[in-house]
């Protein structure tokens, strides 16, 4: 509550908060481009993040949730780069996506392809810290799999009875069984997303050409380097209230894809 009264302030921390009302508000909104550039960069992030996390956590649990030799190894190896510390990720990922001496652009190089300037690019930058993301997707896989545990055996055997292929058991069973838990990791991965700040902080600076500049880490410039405290209050509650809204479509368009088991799916 007190961010929510120095979003109506003018305040540097060196001197008390000054009331300037709607000023901030209205700053950001018409006469701020940075402001709207880091949205959009966010927007993007989001937009492209959630959906690839979603099919690469759902794929991969359900390879992870075969019964062959060695499965707990390989569950353990994928769920591992989840937990390593984000700046050690941060680090490793700038010198795999480097344009010159990268992993990436080396392999790329091998085979006389001229890799990108992944994270020199502007039109490259944001999705380089995409596919950075996948990375960690050993963390929802792990739900994931929980989830695909929970399905019954008995629906996949009446199902082979009824002569349904694995194309047709992943649509009709698997998909629809495991919406539940696609729809708790969404909303997780929306509200991260929107909060993406380390990966722009440690390897790009917001650059280049402010293309990666996220919304969160804009709000860290206003407030620690531009002591702007009264402006990045009112950027962290615009930012509330747009997570609030995203998690509340997401919500109210549950009950059209969301099968809960016991109910008759549409």
């Amino acid at each position: 509550m007190y961010s929510l009264y120095l979003s109506f302030t003018n305040y540097n921390i060196y001197q008390a908060p000054r009331w300037i009302g709607l000023a901030n508000y209205r700053i950001m909104l018409t006469e701020d481009p940075l402001f709207w550039k880091s949205m959009l960069n966010t927007l993007y992030y989001v937009a492209l993040s959630v959906p690839l996390n979603t099919v690469a956590g759902v794929l991969l649990a359900v390879l992870m949730n075969q019964s062959v030799r060695g499965i707990r190894l390989f569950r353990t190896l994928y769920f591992l780069p989840s937990v390593v510390s984000g700046v050690a990720v941060a680090l490793l990922w700038q010198w795999v996506l480097d344009p010159n001496f990268g992993l990436i652009n080396t392999f790329l190089a091998r085979l006389g392809i001229e890799g990108p300037g992944w994270l020199t690019d502007e039109h490259w930058s944001k999705f380089s810290l995409v596919l950075m993301n996948l990375w960690a997707v050993g963390g929802s896989m792990i739900i994931y799999l929980a989830g695909l545990q929970g399905v019954p055996r008995s629906l996949y055997e009446a199902a082979t009875v009824d002569g349904a292929g694995m194309l047709r058991k992943f649509v009709s069973i698997t998909i629809p069984m495991l919406t539940p838990t696609i729809f708790f990791n969404v909303i997780m991965g929306v509200l991260s997303g929107f909060q993406v700040f380390l990966q722009a902080y440690i390897m790009t600076g917001g650059g280049p050409n402010n293309s990666t500049m996220f919304f969160a880490y804009y709000l860290y410039n206003k407030a620690f380097k531009d002591m702007q405290f009264g402006y990045a209050s009112a950027m962290a509650w615009v930012l509330l209230f747009i997570t609030l809204a995203c998690t509340l479509i997401i919500l109210r368009s549950g009950s059209r894809w969301v099968y809960y088991e016991g109910e008759n799916p549409n």
